[in-house]
C-alpha cells in the first residue's frame, strides 16, 4: 500500500521497518511479490550494496510497466514479471537468482489502485465495478453480483468482509439487480446505504467492497499458496516479510508461520517418544507484529491497520 503523488514518488508502508527484519546480507538477492509502485524496492536499494539484485512480481500490468522504468536507474534492479504471486514456481525461472536472501509480500492495495475510478476498488468515486488487480484477466465485481445466488453473495460478504448483516445486504442486492444491473461503484454502495444504519455506514460499506475484491482476485487462496512457495526459494538464514491489513490475511500468515517454528508432532497417539523428527525449519523475528507508527498513520492514514510479520528460515 502507497501514498499516491504524480511523480511517482509512492510512500511504502514501514519502510525502515522492512529494511531492517528483512536485510541479512547487503550484496545478496531480493524479491518484492508485491511490488505495487516500487516503494519498498526503493527503500532495499538505499541501503543495499552495489552488488545485491532486486527483482519483484505483480499483477497490475499498469504498475508493472511503471515501476520497471522507474527502477532503472538502481543498479540493483533486476527485473519485474507480471504474474499472481501465486504462480511464483512457474515465473522464479525468469530470474537470474534462483535462491533469495529475502521475500516481502505487501499485501495492501495501493493507492494509485485505489484512487483510479476506472479500477473500481473504492466506495468513494463513481466507476466500473471492476475490482480486478489485472484488468484483462478474471471477471469483475459486476460479474458476481449479477451471477451468483443470494446464499452465495451472502457467504463472500460474512465470510471475507466478516459482516454480521451479510444476509440482509445479500438479499438487497439480488432486489436490485432484478430490477436494474448493478454495474457501477456508487450504485453497489446506495443498495449497501439503503440497508444500512447511517452511522455504520462507512466502515460497512469498507467491509463489503473488501469482501468482493477479495473474491474477484482469489486474494486468500492465493496468499495460501504463495507463502510455502516463496519459502522454498529463501537461502538458509534468509527471511520472509509479510505486511497485512485485516484479520483473515493476518490469521493465514500467523498460522503458516507458527507452522514452520512449531511443527505438529505426526507420531501416532500413545507413543512414549516422538520418533516422527518432526523439526522447525523456521524461526520467528518478530514474536508479535509490528505496527506502524504515529508519525507513519498521520501521513498515510491508509497504513493504519498495517501488520508485519517476519520469519528467518533455519
Amino acid at each position: 500500500m502507497t501514498a499516491s503523488g504524480p511523480d511517482f514518488a509512492h510512500t511504502p508502508v514501514m519502510p525502515a521497518e522492512v529494511v531492517s527484519h528483512l536485510i541479512t546480507d547487503r550484496e545478496g538477492a531480493y524479491l518484492d511479490l508485491t511490488a505495487g509502485r516500487g516503494g519498498h524496492l526503493r527503500a532495499l536499494a538505499g541501503q543495499l550494496g552495489a552488488g545485491a539484485r532486486l527483482y519483484g512480481i505483480d499483477r497490475d500490468p499498469i504498475a508493472v510497466a511503471e515501476t520497471t522504468q522507474i527502477l532503472q536507474s538502481f543498479v540493483q534492479f533486476r527485473k519485474i514479471i507480471q504474474a499472481p504471486f501465486a504462480e511464483l514456481d512457474h515465473v522464479a525461472g525468469q530470474f537470474d537468482d534462483s535462491a533469495f536472501n529475502g521475500i516481502l509480500l505487501d499485501l495492501g492495495v495501493s493507492s494509485p489502485q485505489i484512487d483510479n475510478a476506472l479500477r473500481g476498488f473504492s466506495f468513494q468515486s463513481d466507476g466500473p465495478l471492476d475490482m480486478r488487480f489485472d484488468p484483462d484477466s478474471g471477471v469483475t465485481a459486476a460479474e458476481l453480483i449479477d451471477t451468483l445466488d443470494q446464499k452465495q453473495l451472502a457467504e463472500i460478504i460474512r465470510s471475507y468482509g466478516e459482516e454480521r448483516e451479510a444476509a440482509r445486504m445479500a438479499r438487497a442486492i439480488v432486489m436490485e439487480r432484478q430490477r436494474q444491473k448493478i454495474a457501477t461503484t456508487s450504485h453497489l454502495a446506495a443498495v449497501i446505504r439503503a440497508v444500512t444504519p447511517k452511522p455504520q455506514q462507512t466502515k460497512t460499506l469498507a467491509r463489503v467492497f473488501q469482501a468482493f475484491r477479495i473474491a474477484v482476485n482469489r486474494e486468500l487462496e492465493q496468499l495460501e499458496k504463495v507463502l510455502p512457495l516463496g519459502f522454498q526459494l529463501l537461502k538458509s538464514g534468509g527471511r520472509m516479510a509479510v505486511i497485512s491489513y485485516h484479520s483473515l490475511e493476518d490469521r493465514i500468515v500467523k498460522w503458516t508461520f507458527q507452522s514452520w517454528f512449531r511443527p505438529r508432532c505426526t507420531c501416532p497417539p500413545g507413543l512414549p517418544v516422538c520418533v516422527c523428527g518432526v523439526k522447525a525449519i523456521a524461526v520467528a523475528v518478530t514474536r508479535k507484529p509490528v505496527s506502524p507508527g504515529e508519525a507513519e498513520i498521520a501521513r498515510n492514514p491508509r497504513a493504519r491497520s498495517a501488520r508485519l510479520r517476519v520469519v528467518e528460515k533455519l
